[in-house]
């Protein structure tokens, strides 16, 4: 078996036979390259919490309960001029209504046990499911999914408490410490278009964005992925009804 050399590669095997390293040290291979990504951008919530006037510790707060990265920065600024609840919870509704297309193809029937179910659904993030489904699927285990999960959580968490606890030394108006998710979203696109055998998909994803953006770019992101998710359906039968034929 080759083994890909790439140091950042989420899909890269260290052991081909998956019996000789533990599951929790799989994990923390698999998250690791994701995790560099996501301390910075804590580092960057944190800052934020404390500019906006908040006390520190709601930088812990914001990490451990909400965990949604674009939702808690827009709650940061909600939370700061004392936002009516139910516009939070509208605005919470629509940032992360993508989580209802993760559902379709997340594969949670992997993960045992009640209380891991709970935090895996809790936990599923954009990066945890861009793991979950262009890893390995030998090695991509129910328990290698939460520990990913629960290391994600902790670089998260531990950005943000870094980044609050050193705001007073930060100046600000440092910029581009956000740009982090962006380069981390671009590494996990990359890895999912080397998981296609071709270039179909991404095609349509690309068509469905920018048609999206076109047509609505207010409700850009609900209007993509339910077209991706459609267009996929109809791919999806397309080439099971074509199957036959050319057996």
């Amino acid at each position: 078996m080759v083994i890909d050399p790439a140091p950042f590669s989420t899909t890269a095997v260290v052991d081909p036979d998956h019996r000789h390293t533990p599951e929790w040290r799989r994990a923390l291979q698999a998250s690791l390259p994701v995790g560099i990504g996501l301390v910075p951008l804590g580092i960057a919530l944190g800052v934020l919490v404390v500019q906006q006037g908040l006390n520190p510790w709601w930088a812990l707060v914001f990490t451990s309960l909400i965990y949604a990265g674009s939702l808690e920065f827009i709650a940061v600024g909600m939370v700061a001029t004392l936002t009516p609840l139910p516009y939070i919870a509208l605005t919470a509704l629509l940032v992360n209504f993508r989580h209802v297309f993760y559902a379709l193809s997340f594969p949670l029937d992997r993960v045992k046990g009640r209380l891991a179910r709970f935090y895996s659904m809790f936990a599923l993030t954009d990066e945890a499911y861009a793991m979950s489904v262009t890893g390995d699927r030998r090695s991509m285990t129910g328990r290698v999914m939460v520990y990913s999960q629960l290391y994600l959580h902790a670089y998260w968490i531990g950005g943000a408490i870094l980044g609050a606890t050193a705001a007073q030394w930060i100046p600000e108006n440092i910029v581009g410490l956000d740009f982090a998710l962006t380069a981390l979203f671009v590494v996990l696109s990359i890895e999912a278009i080397r998981a296609q055998s071709g270039f179909a998909v991404p095609t349509i994803a690309v068509a469905c964005a920018l048609t999206a953006r076109l047509v609505d770019a207010e409700h850009m992101l609900p209007i993509a992925m339910g077209a991706f998710v459609s267009l996929l359906v109809v791919r999806y039968f397309v080439t099971r009804r074509k199957a036959p034929a050319d057996a």
